[in-house]
């Protein structure tokens, strides 16, 4: 058996910390990605299911929905037949965007450093077979 849990005589919560309320707006899988394409123009969820191939219908729509929740992401109902809706940065949106490019630049030089390492590596030794 465990020792008793105690109860913590704190008054109160301590305050937010901003930069978890900041990364809280893009938690979920490909949050991010759909910032990054309605940063050009607004998309309708066709186009963006076309600018993210690899992002199912059902996550897309997900995702939107949790952007639009957070007052990331405005849809605005278009009046056309079939019904169709286009997808836009709020300003709350849009101040993502240099945090989302400087993750994006690391990315790009992490990538550069494990293919520079990868092709030093096998310059040394002998290309691996790999089983399909």
């Amino acid at each position: 058996m465990g020792l008793p849990l105690r109860k913590s005589k704190v008054a109160a919560p301590p305050p937010a910390c901003p930069l978890t309320e900041s990364l809280s707006l893009l938690r979920g899988a490909w949050a991010p990605n759909v910032i990054w394409y309605l940063s050009a123009e607004p998309r309708r969820f066709g186009e963006l299911r076309h600018d993210i191939p690899r992002i199912s219908a059902r996550v897309l729509s997900a995702r939107l929905r949790e952007l639009e929740s957070r007052g990331l992401v405005t849809r605005k109902v278009l009046d056309t037949s079939p019904p169709s809706a286009e997808y836009a940065l709020t300003p709350l949106g849009r101040e993502l965007l240099p945090a989302i490019e400087a993750l994006a630049r690391v990315g790009r030089k992490l990538i550069d450093q494990w293919e520079l390492g990868a092709s030093h590596a096998g310059a040394r030794s002998r290309p691996r077979r790999v089983a399909v």
